[in-house]
């Protein structure tokens, strides 16, 4: 059924660019200028072409750290979403332990979430998510497919001055394929092991002479899972993506443009789980932890399925599934007057979320319900003015609005295990026998509502006093207002009067309610100092100040934490230094910087280990944490046919000071509150991170070649936790990826490829489970994934 359905899509889509192929008359090379201005390109002098700075610009002019990957590598690499784009991007780090609750980092900074219900809609990631200049405001939109992408540049470091939202530790920066009144199309068709099947096709042409273009752009991706569920036979953790996007470009005369687009994207999958990864001890009581639990199961002995997380095996006995999907239209003007550019980035957009989990990831019924629907819709607005040309003095400057809305309903219901397993035998002082039913049915439903409105005013300038002395200052300021309301209430499980049994079940679930406003300005900037030693060599040295606002935590509070319905906005300071490279005419193109970041009342969530369950998460601020370190990017042009690149990160993030820090597992008894963390390292942070990559074209006669790529990424050990705990780490691993392919001089292209090419095993990210027991989840590896891929041009 499934592969009927994605070869009925691709044979319309297909047949759908030809006609249109057909019928779109062709329109002068130079008129698409326009229409290509905004999508950075690969210019055959060598030169890539991004708009960092909202501009178009030469990447090797920016005195700034920012990685560029074209569309091109993209197909070739076989990356398709923001987990891939980080085997090619090794200072951009990313974890999802399902689409709602994902995570991406620069530099060790931006997200803490790491694991399934750790996401708070109070909290807005440092790392700006950005397509077609429009912000995204929740990270879980970074989870889907990419679709029809031109070119994707990652910048390091705060960029309020320059972007509308403020972003403190960078930005990914995606731009699509734009129309054109040029005639083109292509279809791709691929298929591999796991029942890999995925379409993607795109037509662009003209609509009405050298007025209007378009652009229709689709895809879809299925493929089973790679964990089996030994109790049902299912396939976990599998694949089901589509997205399409339509794109009108009006351009009446050549002073002004207009893009519209609209697009949807939709994840249905039976997702997510982990396996069992191992048991980290704890200083509860001998009977409270993992091996006696597990052994005096009522009814009978525990055992999982695996002790080897590399069987990806699983036993799971409720159901999962996750159901989202996001959306939205976009109208981008440029009006060009003169010596400057009016831009007007007008934006909505929504996402909706529902999944179910298995969030104690047993065959145990203990949670056997958690989900949190949710629909966030936005809007934005976004006015700038930037200058033309390359005089001594250039500018951007902008006005910017953005409203969002998340609401959600938390819902979670346990099983006939969950009082033995979370509370045990005896609860309060004195003991109190805890019945096996008491929390069997106990539920809990509520809402959330989370409402930000922020206004920013900011600019940059360029100076050029003297041939070849750059001076940038830019500075942005930014008021917002937050407002949020919880409330969740509790019902069913046993009845009883007893005091110490209504106390244990509200250790689980409390009734809550209560709201919370932020609201302030900040008012931030940077200044930048770059030399051109020659047309070769650039060398910069810059400093920036960025900020977030204070957040609200949205996902309750334990009792401890009642002074934490709103955090204290986090302040970053950042210093850099590099030099830019571009040697024997081009060939080779070499950039190092070097980095010192600080950040004050950091916000992250923490996990409260002062309860028996350890059930909440929730937003608190790190007294101060540390990032410094370097990077270098390599890319040679060997020959017009043979080119290599490689890119290495290292970073040495630590906790400053974090005297109230949430405990490791192996620290928790029954008593604990916290842990001083200080001059622990960051969560989610490798020290080091490398990625090689080489494409080879070897030409065959009439106009065919074979093509080679393949490209590596190593990345050393890294905490999986924001505790630190030691049954955390995530050991360090070595990935790579291939494709060998025939291309025709028609256009046809056919390639087999494979990614994770030596089938190495590694753990994506880990998850302690609820009740402290010591039991460490863990997401497993894709093992080798293999296919055939038909590719066609016209």
């Amino acid at each position: 059924m499934r592969i009927s359905f994605l070869l009925s899509s691709a044979a319309f889509l297909t047949m759908l660019n030809a006609a249109q192929a057909q019928a779109a008359p062709a329109k002068p090379a130079a008129a698409d200028a326009a229409a290509a201005s905004e999508a950075g390109t690969v210019e055959d002098t060598g030169e890539v072409i991004v708009t960092a700075r909202r501009r178009p610009e030469n990447a090797q002019k920016i005195p700034g750290s920012l990685s560029v990957v074209g569309g091109d590598l993209l197909d070739r690499s076989y990356t398709v979403n923001t987990q891939q784009l980080t085997q090619l991007v090794p200072a951009l780090n990313y974890s999802s332990a399902n689409p709602r609750n994902t995570a991406f980092t620069i530099r060790g900074l931006g997200s803490s979430v790491v694991a399934v219900s750790q996401a708070n809609d109070g909290l807005e990631s440092g790392v700006g998510f950005y397509v077609d200049q429009v912000y995204h405001g929740r990270p879980a939109t970074a989870a889907f497919d990419f679709s029809d992408v031109q070119q994707i540049e990652v910048l390091r470091g705060p960029q309020g001055t320059l972007f509308g939202k403020n972003s403190t530790a960078g930005a990914i920066n995606i731009t699509t394929r734009a129309p054109s009144f040029t005639r083109e199309a292509t279809e791709e068709f691929s298929y591999g092991n796991y029942n890999f099947v995925q379409a993607k096709a795109s037509a662009t042409g003209a609509l009405i002479g050298d007025t209007v273009a378009f652009r229709l752009s689709g895809v879809v991706t299925r493929r089973d899972g790679v964990i089996t569920n030994v109790r049902t036979g299912d396939k976990p953790n599998d694949i089901g993506n589509q997205a399409v996007r339509g794109q009108l470009l009006f351009t009446p005369n050549a002073d002004f443009s207009l893009r519209v687009t609209a697009d949807f994207t939709n994840f249905e999958s039976q997702c997510c789980t982990q396996v069992y990864l191992r048991v980290a001890p704890t200083l509860k009581s001998a009977a409270r932890q993992y091996a006696a639990l597990a052994a005096n199961v009522p009814g009978g002995p525990y055992t999982p399925p695996s002790l080897n997380p590399y069987d990806r095996l699983t036993d799971i006995d409720a159901a999962v599934g996750a159901n989202t999907n996001e959306g939205g239209v976009s109208a981008i003007a440029d009006w060009t007057l003169g010596g400057a550019t009016l831009t007007s980035v007008s934006a909505w957009r929504f996402w909706n979320w529902d999944a179910a989990n298995d969030r104690d990831y047993t065959g145990l019924p203990i949670q056997i319900t958690q989900h949190i629907p949710s629909r966030q819709d936005q809007f934005s607005q976004e006015l700038r003015l930037a200058s033309n040309g390359d005089g001594p003095f250039s500018y951007v400057g902008g006005l910017y609005f953005f409203r969002q809305r998340i609401i959600g309903r938390p819902i979670s219901v346990y099983g006939p295990l969950a009082a033995y397993w979370l509370i045990g035998p005896t609860t309060g002082t004195p003991a109190v026998a805890v019945p096996s039913n008491l929390l069997d049915g106990f539920s809990s439903d509520g809402r959330t509502d989370f409402q930000s409105n922020s206004y920013a005013a900011f600019g940059e300038v360029n100076w050029r006093p003297l041939a070849g002395l750059t001076l940038t200052g830019g500075l942005r300021y930014t008021y917002e207002d937050k407002r949020g309301s919880y409330s969740l209430f509790t019902f069913g499980g046993l009845s009883t009067t007893n005091a110490a049994l209504n106390a244990a079940k509200q250790g689980i679930l409390r009734d809550q309610s209560y709201s919370g406003a932020v609201r302030g300005g900040a008012l931030t900037g940077r200044a930048n100092i770059s030399y051109q030693f020659s047309d070769e060599v650039l060398g910069y040295v810059s400093y920036a100040r960025g900020a977030k606002s204070g957040g609200i935590n949205m996902s309750g509070l334990p009792p401890t934490a009642l002074d934490k319905i709103v955090i204290k906005p986090e302040e970053n300071t950042a210093y850099e230094a590099g030099i830019k490279t571009q040697l024997f005419d081009k060939r080779l193109t070499f950039n190092i910087d070097g980095f010192y970041t600080k950040v004050t009342d950091f916000q992250a969530n923490v996990t409260d280990t002062g309860a028996a369950a350890a059930l909440r998460t929730y937003l608190a601020n790190i007294p101060e944490v540390r990032v410094l370190g370097f990077e270098a990017d390599a890319n040679a042009q060997i020959t017009s046919t043979f080119s290599l690149r490689a890119s290495v990160a290292y970073a040495d993030g630590k906790y400053v000071s974090y005297p109230t820090g949430s405990c490791p597992i192996e620290r928790i008894a029954n008593g604990t509150t916290v842990c001083n963390l200080s001059g622990m390292g960051l969560s989610g942070l490798p020290k080091w991170a490398i990625t090689v990559g080489t494409d080879y074209a070897q030409p065959v006669g009439n106009g065919a070649a074979l093509l080679f790529h393949a490209d590596m990424v190593a990345r050393t050990s890294m905490y999986g936790d924001p505790t630190d705990s030691a049954y955390t780490v995530i050991p360090a691993y070595t990935l790579v990826n291939a494709s060998l392919g025939l291309r025709l001089r028609d256009g046809l292209e056919v390639a087999v490829f494979a990614r994770n090419l030596f089938d190495r095993d590694y753990i994506q990210n880990v998850t302690i489970q609820s009740g402290n027991s010591g039991l460490i989840l863990g997401t497993p590896s894709d093992p080798r994934t293999f296919g055939i891929t038909l590719r066609a041009r016209q």
